[in-house]
């Protein structure tokens, strides 16, 4: 699992204020259930699952229990507080591949405290284009002239680019606050090279990205929704909210899903120093 945000010098981009590269890892049958994310809880933000090749299973408190798999979307919204476990029934059962991204969406003021919800989306939800070298799909926003079928709280754009060598891709530009990370390959942003793990935070000024190998990028952004504090699993833009969250969960307050009750993450002793649970 490689942290990308929130980073020592950029802790956010637009509403985002979490990213995280998990895998390639190749996952034999039979792998023990550590591997799984158990029943953990979360408020203030939408989580997103993508994957690029694997298949998790998604349980939460509000009742749904929906696999995730490679080219769809798994969207959580937590407002005022849901919990939920994430599941490698398939690895376990016959092996697997996986390698994906786990992302926070901050929900901004007036909509932290909204009822929790979940929706799963494929196919037309999530546009998808090819043009110059580039296939493109468009996981949540509007970006490229397209709308996905996500329901957001606040402007953004978030999309998958698979880039051949030597093509170049526009970077939408509607939004004050947009970055590129690299998830695979290798591309070339105003003169200089980046490489895989790498986040860029582009400029007013960069519209585009060249492939200087077959790559892929995932291209994310949004309006800036204020300052959010993180505190284990919890987001919000009160730390009093945070620390009633935290306490809430330690004396057993937040429901477990339905279909996955019979263990869960403790809080940790100190919370701010953990990383925080895969979303």
């Amino acid at each position: 699992m490689g942290r990308v945000l929130p980073f020592a010098k950029r802790r956010m981009i637009g509403p985002f204020v979490f990213f995280d590269h998990m895998g390639p890892l190749d996952v034999q049958a039979g792998v023990d259930r550590s591997l799984d994310v158990r029943p953990h809880p979360h408020i203030g933000l939408s989580t997103v699952t993508y994957l690029f090749s694997g298949e998790i299973v998604h349980r939460d408190s509000v009742g749904s229990h929906q696999p995730v798999r490679p080219r769809e979307v798994n969207w959580m919204t937590a407002g005022s507080g849901i919990t939920h476990s994430e599941r490698f029934e398939k690895a376990r059962a016959e092996g697997d591949h996986l390698h994906g991204i786990q992302a926070w969406v901050a929900l901004p003021d007036g909509a932290e405290e909204v009822g929790p919800a979940f929706s799963h989306h494929e196919g037309a939800d999530l546009p998808q284009w090819r043009e110059g070298g580039v296939s493109g799909h468009l996981i949540a926003g509007r970006a490229y002239g397209l709308t996905a079928g996500v329901r957001t709280h606040s402007p953004l754009f978030y999309a998958h680019l698979d880039l051949d060598a030597n093509a170049r891709a526009e970077v939408p530009g509607d939004h004050p606050e947009r970055a590129a990370y690299i998830a695979t390959g290798l591309v070339e942003v105003n003169g200089t090279p980046y490489g895989p793990g790498q986040m860029l935070v582009l400029g007013a000024e960069t519209s585009s990205l060249k492939a200087l190998a077959p790559s892929t990028v995932m291209v994310l952004g949004g309006e800036p929704v204020g300052e959010r504090f993180l505190y284990w699993n919890f987001v919000s833009s009160s730390q009093e909210r945070l620390r009633q969250a935290a306490e809430d969960w330690r004396a057993g307050r937040m429901k477990l899903p339905d279909a996955d009750d019979a263990e869960f993450i403790p809080l940790p002793d100190d919370p701010f120093l953990k990383p925080p649970a895969m979303s």
